[in-house]
Formats: C-alpha cells, sequence, structure tokens
C-alpha cells in the first residue's frame, strides 16, 4: 500500500507570506531517492497547458521530472504501487513561477541596507523616518565602523514632503559618514555631502551623458539627487564586497525569500561588474535551490561578447547567464523615462520639454544589438518609455537587416510601459517580446495619472492587447522594485487597481487563467526553456507549487490573499509553508 502524506493546514493570516530565512531552509525537505515517485493527487492540479483552463486528476513525479499527468488510473498505473502518494487535501498545484524579471542580487544587498520603503513594503512616511532608519542601521554596525550607509526603497510621491530628501537632510544625523539612499525605481539615488565628496561629484562635475546631477536652485552645488548615469561613481562604494561567507548569506536567503513565493526559476537582469564574481561563486557554493537567470550588464559588453570563458545559455550548478542587458532610459514614477511627449508634470533637474532622457545613443544601442545578434546572445533591453521602445524597436530592425536575419531571437523589451498601440504590432511583426509590469499600476498609477495624463496612464503595460495580438507576453515583479509575490502581480494584472483604488485602464485587465499564462509558460518561453518547464506535462522538470486556494475560482480580488504552501524545484521541497508561522509584510 502506498504512503500517503497530507499537506500542513493553511493557516490563518493577512498579509503575504515571508518568513525568515533560516525557517524556510529548515522547511525543506532533503533531497529524495532519484527511484522514489510520488503521486500528487486529490486536488485541481491546473495544467497550464493551451488558452483554456486544464485540469489533470493527478501528477506523478520521479528523478526530477514528470512521470505522467492525467487520470488517477493512468498516473498509478506508471508509478507503481511501491509510489508515495501526497494528499492535496483539494489545494491547487501549478507549475512554479517563471520570474520574467526582477533583481534577486538586489533583493540580497538590501538584507543588509536600511528599509525604506513606503507601506505597504514598509513603514516610512517622511524624510525623519528615513534619517531613523538609517540611524537604527547606524546603531546596529559594529563600533567603529565608519563604511558607507546604504539604504533603499524611498519613494518620493509617498514621502509626507512630497520631495527628494536632499544632502542638506542628511547632513545634521550624518556629518562625516557617507550616506546613499537609492530610488525605488533603482534608477537615481540621494547622497549626502560626504558620499557626493567621496565619490568626487562637486559643482564642477558637468552632468554626464545619460544623467543629471541636480543642483540647489540658482547654483552649480550638487543638491544630493543625482539620476541614471550619474549615480555610476557611488556603484562601487554601494556594492562595496562584504566577506565572502557574508556575501553567500545573503544569497541563500533571497533564494529562500524567491522559494517562499512559488517561484521555480528566479532572475538576476543586471549583474554588473561587481557581481559577477559573486554570481558564479554562488552557483559554485550550491546556493541557488531554484534556477536562477541572469543577464550581464552591457556595462561590461567589451569583456564579456566574445569571451568564450561565458557559457550564455547553458545551465550550471543551478545558473544561467541567458544574456545581456541593455538600459536604455529610466523610470515613469522617477520621470527619467524617455517619452516622446513630455511629462505633465514638474522634473527636478529639468526645466523645459522635460520627457526623460535616453540612457544609451542610439547610435551606442544599434552597436551591442549588432554585436549580440552576430554572437546569437539573447537581449534584454529596459524600455519604459516609447521614446526607448522606438530605439529598441530600430537598433532591432538595424541589426535583423545587417545579418539578413530570420534567427528566433526571442530580444525582450523589459517594462514596455508608457508605450504606443503602434509599437505593439511592430513586436508582433518583428518578433520583440515585451515583459511588461503591471504592479505599477498599485503602486504608482495614481501617480502616472498625473504625470502622464489619464489616456497614457490607462495603457500601461498593456497586457491584454499584446496576449490579443497573439505576443508571448510575460509580466514581472522587477524586485525589489515591488516585492517578489506573483499572486500579487497576478491581481494587479486582473484587477489594475492603484493605492487610491482608482481603475487604471479597464481594458487592459486579464482574466486570471491569461495572468497566471505570462507567469508560467509564457516565461518559460521568454527563457527558451518551454520543452523543460512551464507547464504540467510528462518529461517536463518537476517544478510546482501548491496553493491553498484555486486564482481561477476565488474572488478577482482576493487573488493576492492566496498563501504558497509548498515549492517543489525538480521534485525536491524547497520551501514549506511551517505552521504557526507569523508571515509578515
Amino acid at each position: 500500500m502506498p504512503s500517503v502524506h497530507l499537506l500542513p493546514t493553511p493557516m490563518r493570516a493577512v498579509g503575504r507570506p515571508l518568513v525568515l530565512a533560516a525557517s524556510l531552509l529548515a522547511a525543506c525537505a532533503p533531497r529524495p531517492p532519484a527511484t522514489v515517485t510520488t503521486v500528487y493527487a486529490n486536488g485541481s492540479i491546473l495544467t497550464m497547458a493551451g488558452d483554456s483552463a486544464s485540469y489533470v486528476e493527478a501528477v506523478a513525479v520521479r528523478d526530477g521530472r514528470i512521470l505522467v499527468a492525467g487520470t488517477r488510473a493512468e498516473v498509478d498505473a506508471a508509478a507503481g504501487a511501491s509510489a508515495t502518494v501526497v494528499d492535496l487535501q483539494g489545494r491547487t498545484m501549478l507549475p512554479g513561477f517563471i520570474d520574467a524579471h526582477s533583481h534577486l542580487f538586489n533583493y540580497a544587498d538590501g538584507l543588509a541596507q536600511a528599509n525604506l520603503n513606503p507601506p505597504p513594503v514598509g513603514t516610512v512616511a517622511s524624510i525623519p523616518d528615513v534619517v531613523a532608519a538609517l540611524q537604527a542601521l547606524a546603531r546596529a554596525r559594529p563600533a567603529g565602523d565608519t563604511s558607507w550607509l546604504v539604504g533603499a526603497g524611498y519613494d518620493a510621491d509617498q514621502l509626507r514632503e512630497k520631495r527628494h530628501p536632499t544632502a542638506a537632510d542628511l547632513d545634521g544625523a550624518f556629518p562625516t559618514t557617507p550616506v546613499v539612499l537609492l530610488h525605488a525605481s533603482g534608477h537615481m539615488l540621494v547622497a549626502n555631502s560626504a558620499a557626493l565628496a567621496r565619490a568626487g561629484v562637486t559643482e564642477a562635475t558637468p552632468d554626464p551623458p545619460g544623467g543629471t546631477i541636480v543642483r540647489r536652485p540658482g547654483t552649480r552645488i550638487p543638491e544630493g539627487l543625482v539620476q541614471e548615469t550619474a549615480g555610476l561613481p557611488f556603484v562601487k562604494y554601494v556594492m562595496a564586497p562584504k566577506p565572502p561567507e557574508a556575501e553567500l548569506d545573503l544569497v541563500r536567503r533571497a533564494v529562500a525569500h524567491h522559494a517562499s513565493f512559488g517561484v521555480t526559476t528566479a532572475a538576476e537582469h543586471v549583474v554588473m561588474p561587481e557581481k559577477l564574481g559573486l554570481l558564479r561563486r554562488a552557483a559554485a557554493a550550491g546556493a541557488y535551490e531554484i534556477d536562477l537567470v541572469a543577464a550581464l550588464s552591457s556595462t561590461m559588453a567589451d569583456r564579456i561578447l566574445g569571451n568564450d570563458s561565458i557559457p550564455f545559455g547553458r545551465y550550471a550548478d543551478g545558473l544561467k547567464i541567458a544574456g545581456i542587458k541593455l538600459v536604455l532610459d529610466g523610470s515613469p514614477q522617477g520621470k527619467t523615462a524617455f517619452l516622446t511627449k513630455p511629462y505633465r508634470t514638474p522634473v527636478s533637474g529639468c526645466a523645459r520639454d522635460c520627457r526623460g532622457l535616453p540612457r544609451l545613443t542610439q547610435a551606442e544601442t544599434d552597436s551591442l544589438f549588432l554585436r549580440a545578434y552576430r554572437l546569437g546572445v539573447q537581449v534584454f533591453a529596459h524600455a519604459n518609455g516609447d521614446g526607448a521602445v522606438d530605439m529598441a524597436i530600430a537598433a532591432h530592425r538595424k541589426a535583423r537587416a545587417a545579418l539578413d536575419d530570420s534567427v528566433d531571437r526571442r530580444t525582450i523589451v523589459i517594462h514596455s510601459q508608457v508605450m504606443r498601440p503602434d509599437q505593439l504590432l511592430a513586436y508582433r511583426e518583428e518578433g520583440l517580446l515585451p515583459s511588461f509590469f503591471t504592479n505599477h499600476v498599485y503602486f504608482w498609477g495614481d501617480v502616472h495619472a498625473a504625470n502622464l495624463g489619464r489616456a497614457r496612464a490607462d495603457y500601461l503595460s498593456p497586457l491584454r492587447s499584446a496576449l490579443a495580438a497573439g505576443i508571448r507576453a510575460t509580466n514581472h515583479t522587477d524586485e525589489p522594485v515591488t516585492p517578489i509575490d506573483p499572486l500579487f502581480l497576478l491581481w494587479t494584472s486582473v484587477n489594475r487597481v492603484s493605492r487610491s483604488g482608482v481603475l487604471l485602464g479597464a481594458d487592459e485587465r486579464v482574466t486570471p487563467y491569461q495572468g497566471l499564462r505570462a507567469l508560467t509558460a509564457n516565461g518559460a518561453y521568454e527563457y527558451f526553456e518551454e520543452a523543460s518547464k512551464g507547464t504540467i506535462e510528462a518529461g517536463k522538470l518537476a517544478d510546482l507549487v501548491i496553493l491553498d486556494r484555486n486564482p481561477l475560482t476565488v474572488d478577482p480580488m482576493a487573488i493576492k490573499d492566496i498563501k504558497v504552501m509548498e515549492t517543489i524545484k525538480r521534485g525536491r521541497t524547497v520551501y514549506a509553508r511551517p505552521s504557526g508561522a507569523q508571515p509578515a509584510g
């Protein structure tokens, strides 16, 4: 008689499940022997195969892959009498969530930084709160530590003062310690006077191409805020290496955190030169219990393109370096995204015709696309504004024309937020794939309506229009810009409700099934992994997630409250929701 395991009873809780990394790792079951076959049954097993919902009665897993998915009789016959049976107790099983775009290493770094996020992610509501959070971090450091203090996640639009902090706001509490505040978008920062001096940013420093140093009114003196490429002199300090074991511990905690949300394939989509060594060292140390797909920063183009030591497109120790990341513009909430029509509200550091700015020139973009295409390296191009989207489309077309190209490149235009309908048509014609960011509708929808006007704001991340055009679009959280919570992301794509409760872009709402496809099957397609991931079918990897409820049958507004009960990677449990644990965040 086969042994039967019961899943833990779901706990009653409010908010997103977030458990300390130690608890997550303790909950992980040991790797089962290769000969063990596990059958999952007695629940809603949603395969995600095809354009409409389909269910199977049971799934058998052996050697890390799906042996069979079908009727209970079919599965039992294939699994044999010695199989272990897991009773799903009416819960829902899906393919594991595939992270189409985020920054796992940035999240790891944030674990050692001050949390400056506003509610509901953090508690910071004012500039004094920012200072207090940094002071708390300073007190927690070893005595005599005078290294840089870094806080991450502040959002000027959510601060009581409705402005960016300045160096003057920070200097009183930190007259000699260098301090940097990273904006929630990741596209700008605020430095105090000590940090500006250490980075060599003075009134004589010119604005770099693709960046702005915001000055005190009527002077050339830096006010503290630096945007886009003007922040690069600070990177080596913000990303200063830590002791090797401390760095690996942060990566392991970040991996465990992602697994707790049902993610079985995570992303780190802008590996800076300072992190390349850690990326590989973490793989060699076995830190990636779930797969990690990396894209290397184009700032390393001369170093990485054509370098045979970088195995683009192949997994080793849970890591795949998929391609190269180009950052073409900034963020729409930070008003640095490159638009063809101006922002409707004042822009820091800009006096007139404020349309954001490209971080690369068209010629630089064209060259990078062509070099990557010639070598068969996948391109991930960050383009938030329609001006940057135009740049990506133009560079793609030029590269294909130069190569007489019909290769299936699956170039990803990350974010594709403030875009136009004609650009979606170009995506379809050219085979470009958008990875949208519908969380923006909730977190910054009210801000976008003011900054862009309602018409442009309603068309943010047009997921429904893309799917209707036959485009295999994905959706992402951009963690740590917004939390790595696929169910909250699904909720934003289905409901498109802002913080204030405004429905933004009703015509771009998708069905729960369409939203789930963007997080599973379409994610696998983005990474050229549709043969092994994204659906529950025989022969594919046993990358699975078990939820306490079915996203297709609950009230759409309740989708964000669904809990992840277990995450399974290659047939091995990498997260099980601890009984009685108190979720946070």
